[in-house]
């Protein structure tokens, strides 16, 4: 087999252990640091439990070991993001924003991987849980409608789910997956809502997708959807289509569920699963691309 490419992991809450657990398993990644800022942490534990060669020194522990890594999945925040993205993008490394920051090409792994690979991107964004959970929705609707007016998206996700970078990024989150909405299904306005369900016991994520469109055509939208259900699956198992699309008065409505693979994460963090399998998704694509 060749070479595995080798990741680091920037950030040890929920997120980032969990991308260490699927990096682990993958036959394309390796991980060759995680990082953080203490190694008490749960996330560095567990790490350090796996043999997993550990730093606390933050972002400058990815460019003390720089020629050990290919690529970086920075899982901190938005914020600090922009603190990191300058340091990683003079070490020449391609990195998987999992923050809401919107530095670098939105990715949604089954719409558009080729584009990713073909403009050779240095700084990957994988928008937010709501926007992978959506956009590819929407963007199937998109394949088949040429007059979308609005697209309205409403996540419900566990408050137990959702961590302090979560709750930190709340407003980004909303203006980075909105931006996409509009960028992937040209719709002229969009309008996201993360609604935390504090519920017990936790609740599964569901997101709900409206579309306002004159003269929906139903069975294409429904077409392009199950084409599309398709393309997600392959990379995230627990991906569900609940409620078929259907017209109500001029809006076209359809519910998906996430369930989570259960690999550090409970299964009902299905918003957290979504955006790992989509990051190590593109992670895989761009190590099999480098090694061609």
């Amino acid at each position: 087999m060749s070479k595995k490419t080798r990741v680091a992991i920037l950030g040890t809450g929920n997120i980032g252990t969990d991308l260490l657990i699927k990096a682990m398993r993958s036959e394309h990644l390796e991980c060759a640091l995680f990082v953080g800022r203490n190694f008490r942490s749960d996330g560095m534990q567990k790490a350090s439990n796996l043999g997993v060669r550990l730093s606390d020194r933050g972002i400058e522990g990815i460019i003390a070991q720089a020629a050990d890594i290919d690529i970086v999945f920075d899982a901190t925040s938005a914020s600090a993001h922009l603190e990191h993205w300058p340091a990683l993008q003079r070490l020449g490394k391609t990195v998987i924003d999992m923050t809401p920051a919107k530095v670098g090409a939105l990715c949604v792994p089954a719409i558009n991987s080729a584009q990713i690979l073909t403009s050779g991107a240095k700084n990957v964004n994988m928008i937010t849980c709501g926007g992978q959970a959506s956009v590819p929705i929407a963007n199937a609707i998109a394949a088949v409608q040429d007059d979308i007016d609005y697209i309205e998206v409403a996540s419900s996700i566990s408050s137990r789910s959702a961590g302090p970078a979560t709750r930190a990024n709340l407003d980004e989150y909303i203006e980075t997956t909105e931006q996409a909405l509009l960028q992937f299904s040209r719709a002229k306005r969009a309008k996201a809502i993360l609604i935390l369900n504090p519920a017990r016991p936790p609740i599964d994520m569901q997101t709900t997708i409206y579309a306002k469109i004159r003269n929906p055509d139903l069975k294409a939208i429904r077409a392009s959807v199950e084409e599309m259900m398709a393309r997600i699956v392959a990379y995230v198992p627990g991906y569900q289509l609940i409620v078929p699309p259907t017209i109500e008065g001029d809006k076209v409505m359809t519910t998906v569920k996430v369930l989570g693979n259960g690999d550090y994460l409970p299964r009902y963090a299905g918003n957290l699963d979504i955006i790992n399998c989509a990051a190590i998704g593109i992670a895989e694509t761009i190590a099999r691309q480098g090694r061609e």
